[in-house]
């Protein structure tokens, strides 16, 4: 396993990129403490099905959010429907007012 600083990681990316191509790992240093790992990416081929099923693993863990089908629930508004009673000027000029 290698170690390399940050800027001399910046300097020489694609070398490091070609040792982690073989297998290795290396570890990023800055300031003699290790911050971060280049490892080889472990590559999956996701069919459709498995894709989906990867989405929804991952929206139950929190890491996204899945859309839900709710295209006719929310009505539809007209922007010229309906008028603020200030301006956004006036709105503002109030807002700093009171973080004075």
């Amino acid at each position: 396993m290698k170690a390399v600083g940050v800027k001399l990681l910046k300097n020489k990316l694609s070398e490091y990129l070609r040792i982690v191509k073989t297998g290795q790992t290396v570890l990023i240093t800055e300031r003699d403490q290790v911050i971060a790992e280049l490892r080889p990416a472990h590559y999956q081929n996701l069919s459709q099905s498995n894709l989906e099923e990867e989405l929804v693993l991952a929206a139950e863990k929190g890491a996204v959010t899945l859309r839900s089908d709710l295209s006719g629930a929310w009505p539809k508004l007209n922007p010229l429907s309906f008028s603020l009673p200030l301006s956004s000027q006036e709105i503002l000029d109030s807002l700093r007012k009171d973080s004075r």
